[in-house]
């Protein structure tokens, strides 16, 4: 039989080509099927561990905290630094099942309540993060973490320390837990202060706990640091005697300002009562507001150098004028009274003996608009311009609304009201001569703000008279300053009620300025409601001046210019 299939080479070549292909097309089926059964494989049977494992490892971007600039006082001492923490959060779905012994003992480690942690677990079991104990000092954090509980980790942050503790706490003020600032000089340069956080790229497992750093993306630029015009030393010595005066006097409260006579620099600002910022616990708003920038107040008699000042600059008075008075001086239908019958009197005396009738004549002989661009131009009615956060600005009615009894009344400082700040600032233009400063809390050289309001021999004039009020026939021999000559005014004013003004309870002030021929300091002191019996402002809040304003020129090495005397105490004082 003939075979007639072809065996020729080509027929032969096309036979191993087709075997070949299926051979490929039975692995490629091989492959699929394998993709197919690995996809279901993973897809389906293994889904729900595959997405835990997923969760275990993610990769996150995560902010880093900058370092929060310090603030110094004016010779490099720390009034606010941040200190390096750790924060306690656990995972309460890790924890709960932890030994009831050991939380207990990481309980008292960290002064919470007995059971705490334990309440915090039960509230919700399934939740995986929440802070117990924020800020702890690293020392106990490690002795948390030697208990080597599951589900406690902790966290590195920053607290912020207070060296000086109640001493400038109203000045500098505080932080918040996240360290942000809330109060005081801490809030007005927050910006400054908080600095710019950075970031890197981390991993994480499914706690949220970091277990590996992989990248810097951005470095944490540290906050400046903020220099103060404040003198510790002087600041220390003002809080120390302002806290034995309120104390002694049985005061509400008190507020005294320490000025550079020369460029209106800040040297020293206290309050009391006073907090400790580093332990500061549901602290109420009323504790920690700094009375003597936020706060107003009739400053009484303290104003009249200003009256008289305009009155010799105006030439409506001279230094010699005369001025008739017999204990009442009729006004309109009201009447201005003297505590005593002063007779007759120069302008000098006037000042000497802080006489409501000698100011007032002097008040009427001005035109409204004079007096108020006056009161004015030292800053009453306006913000003091310090920086500080709810600085007051102070109330000051419109010369146009003035009815005669208002211009008497103004005269002697009731009818408007001023900070224990914006008073202080208003003497820098006696004391510099007749220039008023701005004031400033940052340290600087020069004052590039001033106004001239009174002409320098004016300026000179009264505070030669304001001297006399230190003396045995003044209002206030207890601000003698040992070793100095100074000068100043006192104020006693009644409070205003929402029934009209008391006769029980006063502000005791007194603002002065030493030495008298070339001032260096003024101190403002302002004392609410002294209540043990004494409420005059030269026998309240013109010791304080004089204990201050000595201890301060010899802190600035400020050579004496007199020879020391011990005051005579008077068993009587008037305003």
């Amino acid at each position: 039989m003939l075979d007639f299939r072809d065996r020729s080479p080509a027929k032969k070549a096309n036979d191993d080509f087709s075997g070949r292909r299926k051979f490929l097309s039975f692995l490629m089926l091989v492959f699929m099927s394998v993709l197919v059964v690995r996809a279901i494989y993973l897809q389906v049977i293994t889904k729900d561990f595959l997405i835990h494992q997923g969760d275990m490892r993610q990769v996150d971007d995560v902010s880093v905290s900058a370092y929060r600039g310090v603030v110094v006082d004016r010779e490099g001492e720390p009034l606010a630094i941040s200190t390096p923490v750790e924060s306690i959060w656990i995972n309460p779905k890790e924890l709960r099942f932890a030994k009831e012994e050991q939380l207990k003992v990481m309980e008292k480690l960290l002064s919470l309540p007995i059971g705490k942690v334990t309440e915090w677990i039960k509230e919700d079991p399934h939740r995986q993060f929440l802070y117990i104990s924020r800020r702890v000092n690293p020392q106990i954090a490690g002795r948390v973490k030697e208990l080597k509980l599951t589900g406690v980790y902790t966290e590195r942050e920053f607290k912020r320390f207070y060296p000086t503790g109640g001493v400038s706490a109203h000045l500098v003020g505080f932080t918040d837990v996240d360290d942000v600032g809330q109060a005081g000089l801490e809030r007005g340069y927050e910006k400054m202060l908080k600095g710019t956080a950075g970031s890197k790229r981390v991993i994480r497992d499914g706690q949220r706990r970091i277990i590996e750093d992989i990248e810097n993306i951005k470095e944490p630029v540290p906050g400046k640091t903020l220099e103060l015009s404040i003198d510790q030393r002087i600041q220390y010595l003002a809080y120390k005697e302002l806290q034995i005066a309120v104390n002694d006097n049985k005061a509400k409260s008190g507020a005294l300002v320490v000025l550079d006579a020369k460029n209106g620099e800040v040297l020293a600002a206290v309050n009391q009562p006073s907090f400790n910022p580093n332990t500061r616990n549901n602290l109420k708003e009323s504790l920690y507001r700094n009375r003597g920038f936020t706060e107003v107040f009739e400053p009484g008699s303290t104003v009249k150098p200003f009256v008289v000042a305009a009155a010799l600059d105006g030439g409506y008075v001279t230094p010699n004028s005369i001025f008739v008075t017999n204990g009442t001086y009729a006004v309109g239908h009201n009447t201005v009274k003297d505590t005593h019958n002063y007779g007759t009197m120069d302008t000098t005396r006037v000042i000497t003996k802080s006489s409501n009738i000698g100011v007032t004549m002097m008040s009427l002989k001005m035109p409204p608009k004079y007096l108020y661009d006056i009161y004015h131009q030292l800053g009453f009615g306006v913000s003091a311009g310090s920086g500080f956060p709810g600085e007051a600005s102070g109330v000051m009615k419109d010369y146009k609304k003035w009815h005669d009894f208002d211009r008497a009344t103004m005269s002697f400082g009731y009818g408007l009201n001023a900070s224990a700040l914006q008073l202080a600032r208003a003497y820098t233009a006696l004391a510099d001569d007749g220039v008023l400063h701005s004031v400033s809390l940052i340290k600087r050289e020069e004052d590039d703000d001033t106004v001239r309001v009174f002409s320098a021999k004016t300026a000179k004039t009264v505070r030669k008279m304001m001297e006399t009020v230190l003396t045995k026939d003044g209002t206030a021999i207890e601000a003698v300053v040992p070793g100095y000559s100074a000068a100043g005014k006192t104020g006693t004013a009644k409070k205003a009620t929402a029934h009209g003004y008391t006769e029980k309870s006063y502000f005791a002030v007194f603002a002065g300025m030493a030495p008298v021929e070339n001032p260096r300091l003024i101190i403002a002191v302002m004392i609410d409601e002294p209540s043990a019996g004494k409420y005059y402002g030269g026998l309240v809040a013109a010791p304080v001046f004089s204990r201050v304003m000595a201890g301060a020129l010899r802190i600035l090495e400020i050579a004496p210019d007199k020879e020391e005397t011990m005051p005579v105490l008077l068993t009587q004082r008037q305003q």
